[in-house]
């Protein structure tokens, strides 16, 4: 049985029991620092986060995906969603986390499955007056929220506003409608596929020829709405897969890489490495150590 996916409030911590608390933000290092640039696999119910990626590297596990982080990008999770995170140690950012009830823009999502926000994305942010703007923005925030002056929240509720809808801009999120309802069910359909094949290895031409659309216009409509390829989509599944059959079976490493349509064991680890960090036999002896750990407290 799969072990199941901690639920938190802030990483790590306790429900705050400040009655006016809605928002929280600080720095990518002040907190990975402190769990050696690592977030554990986690969710958290009730909270919408914004990371701010201004320089260094890293990769972010969303769902069943996991992206590299190429600054500057902004990763958005909505509530509910399972996440985690590897940082380099030259992370430079910052991490908003807010009640999603609490702000117009991010209230009621789960009624909004057409909305941009309903969904983990990464947001490559393209050289222009929209990133300096969102650095801008993120910095003014970062530093009203640590002076605490009175009548701090109006002041950044209105940068976060801001920014969210700057973001929308940027992911094309004016035009959701009928063709972003569309693409959902598109995305959806991709992923049941994926799920069905995955083991096949099968290519992303084969994954468009089922869904009777063309390679190019099946990959621009990933790309629009997860911010990933088509091969990023499959490959993410493959990994998520492979994680688990690590951690959770005695299975070897090319019986794992069999089951999963590789070549050779040493493709397999390269592809794992290359999305982890981690070879496979690295990260099972890690995994299975915090396991121990985690039941030994």
């Amino acid at each position: 049985m799969l072990s199941p996916v901690p639920t938190y409030d802030l990483y790590g911590e306790s429900r705050t029991k400040r009655p006016d608390f809605w928002l929280h933000c600080e720095t990518i290092a002040s907190r990975s620092s402190t769990h050696q640039w690592e977030i554990g696999l986690h969710r958290h119910e009730s909270f919408q986060q914004f990371l701010y990626i201004r320089n260094g590297s890293g990769d972010a596990i969303l769902g069943p995906a996991t992206v590299a982080l190429v600054p500057p990008c902004v990763v958005a999770v909505p509530p509910g969603i399972s996440h985690g995170f590897r940082f380099s140690r030259d992370i430079d950012g910052l991490v908003i986390t807010l009640v999603a009830e609490r702000l117009r823009l991010t209230a009621g999502l789960t009624k909004r499955p057409g909305d941009w926000l309903s969904s983990p994305r990464l947001i490559a942010l393209p050289a222009g007056d929209d990133a300096r703007y969102l650095d801008e923005t993120f910095s003014r925030l970062f530093a009203e929220f640590e002076a605490q002056r009175v009548g701090r929240n109006d002041l950044i509720e209105a940068y976060l506003t801001a920014a969210i809808l700057i973001l929308g801009h940027v992911v094309g999120a004016d035009g959701i409608g009928a063709a972003g309802d569309a693409n959902l069910a598109r995305i959806e359909a991709l992923k049941d596929l994926i799920g069905r094949h995955f083991r096949k290895q099968l290519p992303a031409e084969s994954y468009a020829e089922l869904l009777n659309l063309s390679p190019t216009h099946l990959n621009r409509v990933v790309r629009n709405v997860t911010g990933m390829s088509v091969h990023d989509l499959i490959m993410a599944r493959v990994i998520d897969e492979a994680r688990r059959a690590l951690v959770f079976t005695t299975a070897s490493v090319q019986s794992i890489a069999d089951g999963l349509g590789f070549s050779d064991a040493a493709y397999f680890s390269r592809c794992f490495r290359k999305r982890t960090g981690q070879t496979p036999r690295e990260y099972r002896e890690a995994e299975r150590e915090s396991l121990r750990q985690a039941a030994a407290d």
